[in-house]
């Protein structure tokens, strides 16, 4: 009996087809994995942080995209979307459509439970190949807790947790600072998670 061959997506064959289809695929070694819609909560968190990170950055001649911006890992060749992506300094592309980034300086991902573990894990093992990525944010949705991750000069990450309202969390590679408040403003926090006053911000 002959085996069925399984299609196997080429870098160049998956770009094709990504770029003309209505949903966004992660890309990894010939395969190709399809990625979820977001809840209310997962996009209000990358609202307001845009919103709070834009004019901070405008200042100093950095880009923020949100999770349309593709990014390559060309060390490991993961083609992926995380959910907020800034860079400082001119940005590098994989071609001349620039819609993949080659040179992250901050990563941030929203969890979810579908995605929590991947985040924490093997896809924080490919962003840690990236040597322009200096920093990398963990943020819940169903609790209010940031985990903030920061490259030290021997190459390690120094961990930092945010967790209550006046917590204030410090970007230092691109000079800007967000408000715990203001990430979770109008996100709706369980009453077993947050505690009294379940939603945050107004």
């Amino acid at each position: 009996m002959t085996a069925l061959l399984k299609f196997r997506w080429t870098p160049e064959t998956y770009l094709a087809h990504e770029r003309t289809a209505a949903t966004k695929s992660e890309y990894l070694a010939g395969e190709i994995f399809a990625m979820a819609g977001a809840s209310e909560a997962h996009n209000l968190i990358v609202t307001n942080l845009i919103a709070c990170l834009r004019p901070q950055l405008r200042a100093r001649g950095c880009k923020i995209y949100p999770s349309d911006m593709r990014i390559k890992i060309s060390a490991t060749g993961l083609y992926t979307y995380p959910d907020l992506t800034i860079v400082c300094g001119p940005a590098r592309f994989d071609d001349k459509q620039h819609d993949v980034l080659l040179n992250p300086t901050v990563l941030c991902e929203v969890l979810s439970p579908a995605t929590e573990a991947y985040d924490r894990g093997k896809k924080f093992e490919h962003y840690r190949r990236l040597r322009s990525l200096t920093e990398y944010l963990l943020i819940a949705q169903d609790v209010s807790h940031v985990e903030h991750y920061v490259r030290q000069p021997d190459d390690r990450w120094l961990l930092t947790e945010v967790r209550e309202t006046q917590d204030v969390i410090t970007l230092s590679s691109v000079g800007c600072r967000v408000a715990l408040a203001d990430v979770y403003e109008q996100v709706e926090i369980p009453a077993a998670a947050g505690g009294p006053g379940a939603t945050q911000g107004e």
